[in-house]
């Protein structure tokens, strides 16, 4: 699938969907729960469920990115109870800059 910004994505293991707020710097997968999310228009199959070591259960409106690729955000509109990878490697919430100190 060709990641854009604005693109929609729904897993297919739970109730979790975001929105790529910026895409991966390269060709990439983003998953939940061990299985790809896929498109709001693709129906979903039933009898899937989340991997053993799924992760963390993404939080609603945080932004998680991957630790090894700078590019890839994205935002949970939807949570769920499995976590969020990018080709199998966790993806973790994005951390506020800190403001410079003011003396």
């Amino acid at each position: 699938m060709n990641l854009k910004p604005g693109t929609r994505l729904r897993s297919q293991v739970d109730t979790t969907e975001v929105i790529v707020v910026r895409p991966p710097a390269g060709a990439g997968v983003v998953g939940s729960g061990g299985h790809p999310m896929v498109g709001l228009d693709v129906e979903v199959g039933s009898g899937l469920s989340p991997a053993d070591g799924a992760g963390e259960a993404p939080q609603l409106g945080k932004r998680y990115t991957a630790p090894h690729d700078e590019g890839l955000e994205v935002l949970v509109t939807k949570p769920g109870s499995a976590g969020l990878d990018l080709d199998g490697t966790a993806l973790v919430v994005k951390q506020a800059k800190p403001l410079p100190a003011s003396d």
